[in-house]
C-alpha cells in the first residue's frame, strides 16, 4: 500500500507539471530588499486591477542599433539613409514562436493580451492582483513613497515559466520602484522687473543679456538666425509635456510681443495628446515648464512647425509616460525631425531592463530620422535634482547612447552652470563615437573621484546651452527660470533651423546626432572651460577644453555648424 501511494503521488506531480496550470516557474527578476524611500504596507487587495506590460524579445535586438550607427556616422556609405516605419518594426518585432508561446501561457490562465507598441514587442494585460500573483508566482504588495506620499503596487520578485525564457524579456512594472514626476524640472523661478529694453536684436550681447536670457541673446551668442525658416511640414519640432504642465497660448503671445517683436504675436503651436493629455488654456492652468518649452521652441526656431504633446494621467507604462510617448511617435507615419524633453529621473530608479528597452525605442525613432534631445538634469553630480549621496548619481535617459543629452551654461561669457547634471551611466557602456573625447578628459582628470563613478561607461551630457536666468512669460506676467530644462529646447531649436536649411537645399535632416557631433572640428562649438557641477560633498567634475561631463562638447556655433554639415 505504501508503494502504491508513493506511485500515485509521483504520477499526480508529473500530471501537475504537464498540465497548463502546473508549469514550472523560475525566478526571473528579484530585489533583495525594499528600495530606499519606500515602505511596504502588506499584500495588495486581491481584486485590484494591475496594468502590466510584457516586454517580448525581438527578432534582432541589436540589429536596429547597428543600423542606427551606420546611418548616423558621417562617411559611412549609408549615412542619412533613414529607415521606414516598417523596416524599423521588422527589427523590433518578436518572432511568431515568441508570440505563440507567450499568448498560449496567458490563454491557459484566461488572460488575453493586447499589442502595446507599434512593433508588437510590448503586450499589455489588465489582471487583478490575485491573477497576477498566480501568473508570475509573485506577492504583489502595496508600497508608499515617503517623499511624495504616492502609493503603488509592486513585488520584490516574480517568476515566469521556464519555456518562456528567451521569449519574455521581463514583466513591467513589477520590481521597478520610481518616484513619480511630481514637479516641473525647472529649479528656480522669480519675478523680474521686466521693462522695455529698446531694440532686442542680435547685437544685444552682452548688455541686455546680463539680467536675463532671451531669444535675442541666443541669436547673438550662438549666431542663430532671426529670419524665418521655410516652414516646410517635412521639418517639425515636437515638445513633450507631463504632470499637468500646460502650454498657454496667451502667455506665448505676450512672450513673442516682448522678446520677438519681429515675429507675429499670433504664432503658435499645434496640440497632440497621449494617454488622455489635454492643454486647457485658463490663466491658472499655464505651466512654467510647458511655457518655457514652447516659448523657446516657437521663439527660437523661427517658422518651424512646433507640436506640444501632452501626456495625460491615463498612462500605465510605469515609467513616467516616457514609454507611451515614444511609442506614440513611433506609430506615426511621419516622425518629427526634432524631439525635445525637459524631464528625467535618476538612473537607479529604473531597472536595467526597462532602461534598455526605452533606449532601444529611442534608437528606433532615431533610425527614422529624428534628432532626440533630453535635458541632463539639475543636480550636478548628485543626479536629476540635488540630493545627499556618497557616490555620483547618473541620470536617465541621458545615459542612453542613442539620444543627445544637453547640459547647461550660465552667464555671458558662458561658464558651466553649477547644477548641470553630468557624469557616467551605470547601465550603458561607452559608445565608440565618444571614446576618444571622453578618454582625453579622463586622462586629465587622473585619479580625482576614482571610485565615485563608472569610468568605462556612456558619458554625458553631449552638448550644452544656456540654462540660467531664462526669461519666460507666465500666467500673465514674466518669470525667470533655470535648469537644463531651458537648455534642451534651445539646442533642439538650433538643430531644427539647421534641418530646415538642409531640407530646403534638398538634403535629408540630421537624424541621430552624436556621431556627427563628436566628429566635428572644434570651431563648431563654443567650448566651455570654466565652472563645475558640485554634488555628493564634492566640487563635481571641472569643465575643461574639449568634452567634459558638465557642458559636453560645448554650446553651438550656427555658422560653423551649417558649414560642417555641407550647407553653402
Amino acid at each position: 500500500m505504501v508503494k502504491l501511494s508513493l506511485l500515485l503521488l509521483v504520477i499526480a506531480a508529473a500530471l501537475a507539471l504537464a498540465s497548463p496550470l502546473g508549469r514550472e516557474l523560475v525566478v526571473h527578476e528579484r530585489l533583495n530588499s525594499v528600495p530606499h524611500g519606500f515602505t511596504a504596507h502588506g499584500p495588495a487587495p486581491q481584486d485590484k486591477v494591475l496594468h502590466l506590460r510584457l516586454a517580448l524579445v525581438g527578432k534582432n535586438p541589436t540589429g536596429i542599433e547597428d543600423e542606427l550607427m551606420e546611418i548616423s556616422t558621417p562617411g559611412n556609405p549609408r549615412y542619412q539613409q533613414f529607415l521606414s516605419k516598417e523596416e524599423v518594426e521588422a527589427f523590433a518585432a518578436p518572432t511568431q514562436e515568441t508570440l505563440t508561446a507567450v499568448n498560449a501561457y496567458l490563454a491557459e490562465h484566461g488572460v488575453t493580451a493586447k499589442p502595446a507598441s507599434p512593433a508588437g514587442d510590448w503586450l499589455s494585460i489588465d489582471v487583478p492582483v490575485a491573477k497576477a500573483n498566480e501568473l508570475f508566482g509573485a506577492q504583489f504588495t502595496t508600497f508608499t513613497h515617503a517623499a511624495s506620499g504616492s502609493t503603488s503596487v509592486r513585488t520584490l520578485e516574480y517568476s515566469i515559466p521556464a519555456n518562456l525564457q528567451g521569449h519574455l524579456d521581463f514583466v513591467h512594472p513589477t520590481i521597478m520602484f520610481s518616484s513619480p514626476l511630481s514637479k516641473p524640472p525647472v529649479i528656480t523661478i522669480s519675478r523680474p522687473n521686466v521693462a522695455p529694453q529698446g531694440n532686442l536684436t542680435s547685437d544685444a550681447v552682452p548688455a541686455s543679456c546680463t539680467p536675463y536670457i532671451t531669444p535675442a541673446c541666443l541669436q547673438a551668442l550662438y549666431g542663430i538666425p532671426a529670419a524665418p525658416a521655410s516652414g516646410t511640414t517635412n521639418n517639425t519640432l515636437a515638445v513633450s509635456g507631463f504632470i499637468g504642465q500646460y502650454a498657454n497660448r496667451l502667455d506665448l503671445s505676450t512672450f513673442l510681443s516682448y522678446a520677438r517683436p519681429d515675429m507675429s504675436s499670433g504664432t503658435s503651436f499645434t496640440d497632440a495628446s497621449v494617454d488622455g493629455g489635454t492643454n486647457p488654456q485658463g490663466k491658472s492652468n499655464a505651466g512654467v515648464e510647458a511655457n518655457l518649452d514652447t516659448q523657446y521652441t516657437v521663439g527660437v526656431a523661427t517658422g518651424v512647425p512646433v507640436s506640444f504633446i501632452s501626456v495625460g494621467g491615463d498612462s500605465t507604462d510605469g515609467v513616467f509616460g516616457f514609454l507611451d510617448i515614444v511609442n506614440y511617435l513611433g506609430s506615426l507615419a511621419s516622425v518629427p525631425t526634432t524631439f525635445t524633453t525637459s524631464y528625467g529621473a535618476d538612473e537607479y530608479e529604473l531597472t536595467a531592463g526597462i532602461a534598455a528597452k526605452l533606449c532601444d525605442a529611442y534608437a528606433q525613432l532615431g533610425a527614422r530620422g529624428t534628432s532626440i534631445f533630453f535635458s541632463s538634469g539639475d543636480g550636478g553630480v548628485s543626479g536629476s535634482q540635488s540630493q545627499s549621496c556618497t557616490t555620483f548619481v547618473p541620470t536617465f535617459p541621458s545615459g542612453c547612447p542613442y539620444l543627445t543629452s544637453v547640459g547647461g551654461t550660465s552667464g555671458v561669457p558662458e561658464t558651466a552652470w553649477a547644477y548641470s547634471s553630468g557624469g557616467f551611466s551605470n547601465i550603458f557602456s561607452r559608445p565608440t563615437y565618444q571614446s576618444s573625447a571622453v578618454s582625453t578628459y579622463l586622462t586629465q582628470l587622473n585619479t580625482t573621484y576614482r571610485g565615485l563613478y563608472n569610468a568605462s561607461s556612456r558619458a554625458y551630457p553631449d552638448v550644452a546651452a544656456q540654462g540660467d536666468n531664462v526669461l519666460i512669460a507666465y500666467q500673465g506676467g514674466f518669470a525667470l527660470v533655470a535648469g537644463t530644462s531651458c537648455s534642451s529646447p534651445i539646442f533642439a531649436s538650433f538643430i531644427a533651423l539647421i534641418n530646415d536649411q538642409l531640407i530646403t537645399a534638398g538634403k535629408p535632416p540630421l537624424g541621430f546626432l552624436n556621431p556627427l557631433l563628436y566628429a566635428a572640428p572644434a570651431r563648431v562649438f563654443n567650448n566651455i572651460t570654466t565652472g563645475s557641477n558640485p554634488g555628493c560633498g564634492t566640487s563635481g567634475f571641472p569643465a575643461a577644453a574639449g568634452w567634459n561631463p558638465v557642458t559636453g562638447l560645448g554650446t553651438p556655433n550656427f555658422a560653423a555648424f551649417r558649414t560642417y554639415v555641407g550647407l553653402p
